[in-house]
């Protein structure tokens, strides 16, 4: 038995997305877009695929299918792309330096800031305070090589 109960994830393609018409997918993909862009959903940290579903009157397969075929991952992975975009954002705007790193993640749309460090640090391979610091000292060596 593996440690951890850990084991390897096994890619097997789900039937059903060879079943949906590219249209409607493509419609979905829109729909996706408008619900993450222009609303950022995904600033809320309960938003499932599930309520996107809902929201667009389809079902949480054909989500899963749009997101697959679309965004080349999964609901979770499409979502935290955004929330660290967001991130990435607050973290290098000196209008923000004030905020505590648990507010920074609370404004992304994260649950909780072990969460949003778990994420970052994913996405980014640092965490997020030296992301931050790296940022503020490129900007300040940026402004004195201006002066």
């Amino acid at each position: 038995m593996a440690k951890y109960n850990y084991h390897e994830k096994k890619e097997k393609p789900a039937a059903y997305r060879a079943q949906i018409r590219p249209e409607v997918i493509d419609e979905i993909y829109e729909q996706i877009l408008r619900k993450m862009i222009v609303e950022k959903k995904y600033r809320d940290p309960n938003y499932t695929a599930q309520k996107l579903a809902e929201d667009i009157n389809t079902n949480s397969r054909y989500i899963s299918a749009a997101v697959s075929l679309r965004f080349q991952m999964n609901y979770s992975e499409l979502v935290a792309s955004y929330r660290i975009r967001d991130a990435v954002y607050l973290l290098q705007d000196k209008r923000y330096k004030h905020l505590t790193m648990a507010e920074i993640a609370k404004e992304c749309g994260f649950a909780n800031r072990q969460s949003f460090y778990s994420s970052f640090y994913h996405h980014q391979g640092k965490t997020p305070k030296q992301f931050q610091a790296e940022a503020f000292a490129r900007q300040a060596m940026s402004a004195r090589k201006k002066d």
